[in-house]
């Protein structure tokens, strides 16, 4: 075919467009917050132990969250030792310490325990001494605040009183918990804080009974500081949750990941943790980032 001049021109500009604008696509790529993969240890074991960063290791995976305590252990992680324990073993591994969980506070509840004021507020301090963003705050068995008014009001209290410490140290305390999204964004608007985040679990919404993809939209990244990946005795995948419209609900929500995304329950009672894990960390990089 012949080229007119007008042609020449137009492919000309085209390509030089494209040449300009390949460099600055490439480079918000290379900018883009990247999404790590993590699990917490006390789904891959060992809780509250060193040894779960080896078991980390040979899934394969970015990092793990670990037990800020337990209810054997309430002085666990506060104790500067243990600290650099974990920070040794985290460099030994290779294996990244991907946030800190508060998983204690389901039998020792923060919405009446005395105690559990100064845990969350120690989190915070050990949160910054490890490199950590993100805390999760546990609200589920005895310390579940459905139906629960005076318990949603004591803690709004008492994360009044702790937020500012957290603001000032850059940490996120993340709500887990079977509230809805509105029920979320209640407490968050009447404590005050932009520390104050939704520590997004889409099973635990299903099980609540919610509609996950309108709360992630309402939620948002504005709110949603990291996310549970799980589907309670069974595999990833072989569940009922629809991962890749999560991955496409959260796209649209403006959640780019740039924080954790922890993989949690996901494996039958008999399961191989490793061989079920691998599986599960899979089964994300396909269908979640």
């Amino acid at each position: 075919m012949k080229q007119t001049r007008r042609h020449w021109l137009s492919t000309t500009l085209n390509m030089s467009a494209l040449a300009l604008a390949t460099p600055l696509l490439a480079e918000r790529v290379a900018t883009r917050p990247a999404v790590r993969i993590g699990a917490c240890d006390w789904s891959i074991g060992p809780a509250a132990d060193i040894a779960c960063f080896d078991v980390a290791k040979r899934i394969g995976l970015d990092g793990v969250q670990l037990s800020f305590n337990t209810p054997a252990k309430p002085q666990h992680l506060q104790q500067t030792a243990v600290q650099q324990a974990y920070l040794d073993a985290a460099k030994r591994t290779g294996v990244r310490i991907g946030g800190l969980g508060i998983g204690a506070l389901n039998e020792v509840p923060y919405k009446s325990d005395p105690q559990t004021e100064q845990w969350v507020h120690d989190s915070i301090g050990v949160a910054k001494s490890l490199g950590v963003k993100a805390v999760l705050l546990a609200f589920f068995a005895k310390n579940d605040l459905r139906n629960d008014p005076a318990g949603i009001t004591e803690v709004v209290r008492r994360l009044k009183a702790v937020a500012p410490v957290a603001e000032r140290a850059g940490v996120q305390l993340g709500i887990e918990s079977y509230l809805t999204a509105e029920q979320h964004l209640d407490i968050i608007d009447r404590v005050g804080s932009s520390a104050i985040k939704v520590y997004y679990d889409p099973r635990n919404a299903t099980d609540a009974g919610n509609d996950i993809f309108r709360e992630i939209a309402l939620l948002g990244k504005r709110h949603i500081c990291e996310l549970h990946i799980k589907e309670n005795g069974v595999r990833l995948g072989n569940g009922t949750i629809d991962w890749p419209r999560v991955r496409q609900a959260l796209a649209d929500a403006g959640y780019e990941g740039d924080g954790w995304m922890q993989i949690e329950w996901a494996k039958t009672k008999d399961d191989d943790t490793v061989a079920a894990y691998q599986h599960n960390l899979a089964y994300v990089k396909r269908n979640l980032v």
